[in-house]
């Protein structure tokens, strides 16, 4: 089995499937120790975009130093992943917060709820993050 530069297709189809697979983020603490946490995501053409707190581990360990690491997988044999590379910019703008959080809440909780998570999210301390994609690892059917 071999971990390759999956098509650029195949990798953005995986990452935004319905229903969502939650990101699993990676990024450095201050003391350089790694600190993973799952996240929502969505895709925008070659960007990832998610959404969390400014004063969380990883809203700071983002402000601090943008490098991130973000795995998707297929839990069912036989098995697929992808894993992106990249590097993250924040915003404060609340109407970007208030689109991006309502778009990435549809793709999880449903239409019906979207609205609500969006307003949740798109408040003083939060932040969206975009993520420029620098490179992506991946491998289908693994276990075959």
């Amino acid at each position: 089995m071999g971990y390759t530069k999956p098509d650029e297709g195949w990798w953005k189809e995986f990452v935004g499937a319905l229903p969502a697979r939650t990101g699993k983020l990676a990024v450095v603490r201050k003391d350089g120790s790694p600190h993973v946490v799952p996240v929502w995501v969505d895709v925008d053409g070659d960007e990832l975009v998610f959404m969390t707190g400014k004063d969380t581990v990883k809203g700071k360990a983002i402000i601090r130093d943008g490098r991130i690491a973000i795995c998707f997988d297929d839990e069912r044999p036989p098995f697929d992943f992808v894993t992106v590379f990249g590097t993250a910019s924040v915003s404060e703008d609340p109407d970007t917060m208030l689109h991006w959080g309502t778009r990435i809440a549809a793709r999880y909780m449903g239409e019906d709820l979207a609205a609500q998570y969006g307003k949740r999210n798109a408040v003083p301390g939060e932040l969206l993050v975009r993520v420029r994609v620098d490179k992506v690892i991946g491998a289908r059917n693994v276990a075959d």
